[in-house]
């Protein structure tokens, strides 16, 4: 499968059809990244009338002239400073209580145009056009709204302390029309949806983006340039007397859920239940916002992806999916987290708290200080089943502070402080973090952190730091990081992989561009090393990672990578061959098929406390994402890992797993979806059935039924695991209906 997929991505990018495709990306004259220009302000027209968002341009205010009439966009992705031969046109008007944009995005063959009708936030394989807006104009944070021409939108919060964040769900309206040159798109923001602070001269920052999907394509304006983001490239945007208004709403919600549970053959205990809970949004100003909930419904709509949990080494990490928790979380990322292979993901994350019956945040800015505190109080850990548990019916607290201030554009100094109770156990930290431009092409981030945690059988202290050097240009790419965690380092808020060691690494890739005349059809070769080195006082032994590979880039989003790693890695104070080979690759076959496969083989390790061992592993896998219409996508992926005794060849364990997500959007609003989940494994079936109706963020009904099936048999007034059939242990139906209401 991986070796057809490796030579389809080669040879279908070099199909004529896809060399026009490359010409068309990269005129034979295009000039090289230029170099960065001060550019004038642009200035928004305010209407009297406000245009009708529905796609078609013909609004009084769209005859003021175009804040960008299509000069000089460039490409970032996959490579930079390219032109294309689409054309766009931007405008933006503004009254007392929105401000809108339109695109008129135009196509030399229109019939090209990759679109569909799906759930909000799934645009990306499609074509879309959008804006990164710096509504404070602070270089810290940006809202990030791309519309596809259907006009489904995707929107994100980019902070300078981590990555885009697709959590935020804005109420925001967006409308497309195909034109005979392309399409269109307008777009309302309410001011009651942007943080900023009101004035005479309302000075922005904004970028322009446009993707083409059929040559994998993406360019803005201003021109984004190797080791700059966002926040380095702004233009400056003025709206003249424009005034903030603070966001007032509430979300009241009701929740019915009916559960069984097979406890043997012949029985099944039901539970059945009822909540109403609210959630409310107050602007205290136009920049600060205190958000609260009660008794809310934080059940999951989406279930979590099967993953291989057996013989891990480090904790698997799943992603938080409850809107509460999710928007907003980005203001707690600590600078240089989730960078490379960094132990720590996340300095906060939520999804440790397990069932909270309630939650408080406030975030907001004044002036160049950035803060935001999260509060909540978790029942599950006083959910057990044993009363006399010293845990029983206790609640966990979260307290959590963070505030960042800006010291110019892409640049920060931030402090962080978190704070955990249960039953008598305490846990603290406090830190500074540090993410600063040291020119164009190179950047520094960093954090310091200090623990305490104590306890009826007493406390621990314990340090952890970690300091990231990145350089960035058209060829070269390099990062160094360094990592210490004392032994008595606990942060209960953080996703943290281990403690109690230091290491160290470095990075270098170097690119070459092949002359677009001769082979269009590939667009970057780059060949890549990575050496890591450390010592883990708790594994007792050293680490010792090398990799070399390269990595290929092709037009319709071809990709290949390959790599050998060769080292070692400690446990239980030995030390284990980890060499082995990897091979992935990924493409755009069709415009309705996009597959991907992955194969690693070689040396790894039996994480068993008692009596590891020397190992050999196979771990492959498979997938696609197959949209044959607009409306059907189905996203399917399979992975088998093999795991034998390096010494004598034995079969030590064979996991299969399968995910597969079914969706069919009715509308913008309506959609079905089924997702199958099988664990080889464990010998699992899960199956969830959602219907949903979302005409807007916050206004939502959801129906849905899920179950479990699990190979077993009742013997002996017992189960016995891996035996007999297939049974249904385990199924439900829940039901939800909220609605925002805005004052």
């Amino acid at each position: 499968m991986l070796a057809a997929l490796v030579a389809g991505v080669a040879c279908l990018a070099a199909l004529p059809g896809t060399s026009s495709f490359a010409a068309a990306q990269t005129p034979p004259d295009a000039a090289a990244t230029p170099a960065k220009v001060s550019l004038a302000p642009l200035v928004a027209t305010r209407t009297t009338v406000a245009p009708t968002i529905d796609g078609v341009l013909d609004d009084a205010a769209w005859t003021a002239a175009p804040v960008q009439a299509g000069e000089d966009w460039r490409s970032y992705n996959p490579l930079y400073g390219d032109q294309i031969q689409q054309h766009t046109t931007v405008w933006i008007a503004y009254d007392a209580t929105s401000i809108y944009v339109a695109f008129k995005c135009d196509d030399p063959d229109p019939s090209g145009i990759k679109t569909s009708v799906t759930r909000r936030d799934n645009i990306w394989p499609d074509d879309w056009v959008g804006l990164s807006l710096d509504a404070l104009g602070t270089g810290q944070t940006s809202y990030h709204l791309m519309v596809n021409p259907n006009g489904i939108q995707l929107d994100m919060v980019n902070t300078i302390s981590g990555n885009e964040d697709t959590s935020p769900d804005w109420v925001w309206d967006s409308a497309a029309r195909p034109t005979p040159t392309g399409y269109a798109v307008e777009i309302r923001l309410p001011l009651q949806m942007l943080r900023f602070k009101g004035g005479e001269e309302v000075r922005m920052g904004v970028l322009f983006w446009r993707r083409v999907s059929r040559t994998g394509v993406s360019v803005a304006w201003p021109a984004l340039q190797p080791g700059r983001w966002v926040f380095d490239t702004h233009a400056p945007l003025i709206f003249k007397d424009l005034q903030g208004v603070a966001v007032r709403e509430v979300i009241p919600s009701v929740t019915y859920t009916h559960r069984e549970e097979r406890p043997n053959s012949e029985r099944w205990l039901r539970d059945n239940g009822g909540e109403v809970g609210v959630s409310g949004k107050w602007g205290l100003s136009t920049t600060i916002t205190l958000e609260a909930t009660l008794n809310p419904d934080f059940s999951q709509v989406e279930s979590d992806a099967v993953q291989v949990e057996v013989n891990q080494r480090y904790p698997v990490f799943f992603s938080e999916k409850r809107p509460f928790f999710m928007e907003g979380a980005a203001a707690f990322n600590l600078a240089g987290n989730a960078q490379g292979d960094a132990s720590m993901l996340y300095a906060v994350h939520t999804r440790k708290i397990v069932d909270p019956i309630l939650g408080a945040k406030l975030t907001g800015s004044a002036g160049r200080v950035t803060f935001a505190s999260l509060t909540a109080v978790d029942q599950g850990p006083g959910r057990v089943e044993d009363l006399t548990d010293r845990l029983s019916g206790r609640e966990k607290i979260w307290q959590i502070a963070r505030a960042q201030v800006s010291l110019k554009p892409g640049s920060y100094a931030g402090a962080i402080g978190t704070f955990t109770e249960l039953a008598g156990r305490h846990n603290a930290v406090g830190g500074v973090d540090l993410n600063l431009r040291l020119s164009q092409s190179q950047r520094f981030t960093g954090f310091v952190l200090a623990s305490s945690t104590t306890h009826d059988a007493g406390s621990r202290e314990g340090l952890g730091t970690q300091l990231t050097y990145g350089y960035s240009s058209q060829r070269v790419n390099a990062q160094g990081q360094f990592e210490h965690y004392d032994r008595g380092f606990v942060m209960d808020t953080a996703f943290l992989n281990r403690v109690g060691f230091t290491s160290g690494w470095g990075y270098v890739d170097y690119s070459f561009y092949p002359d677009k005349t001769k082979y269009p059809w590939i667009r970057r070769i780059s060949p890549f090393t990575f050496l890591q080195a450390g010592h883990d006082r708790i594994a007792g032994g050293d680490e010792i990672i090398s990799v070399t590979g390269v990595r290929l880039s092709f037009t319709r989003q071809g990709f290949v990578r390959v790599d050998r790693i060769f080292g070692q890695e400690p446990w239980q104070h030995q030390e284990y061959d980890n060499g082995r080979t990897r091979l992935q690759a990924s493409g755009q076959l069709f415009r309705w098929l996009r597959p991907q496969a992955r194969v690693n083989w070689g040396a790894a390790t039996y994480y068993d406390a008692l009596d590891p061992f020397q190992g050999r592993s196979l771990d492959t896998s498979a997938g696609a994402l197959i949209q044959p219409n607009g409306r059907f996508s189905e996203d399917v992926e399979f992975q088998r890992i093999a795991f034998d005794r390096a010494t004598t060849g034995e079969r030590v364990y064979t996991v299969s797993l399968v995910n597969t997500r079914t969706t069919y959007q009715f509308t913008r609003a309506l959609a079905a979806r089924a997702i199958i989940q099988y664990d080889g494994q464990r010998e699992r079936v899960l199956t969830d059935f959602l219907g949903s109706y979302e005409p807007r963020p916050g206004t939502v009904v959801f129906v849905g039924y899920g179950s479990l099936y699990e190979r077993r048999l009742w013997q002996d007034d017992r189960w016995l695991e891996h035996q007999g059939e297939y049974l249904t242990t385990r199924r439900g139906f829940f039901f939800k209906a909220s609605y925002l209401y805005r004052f």
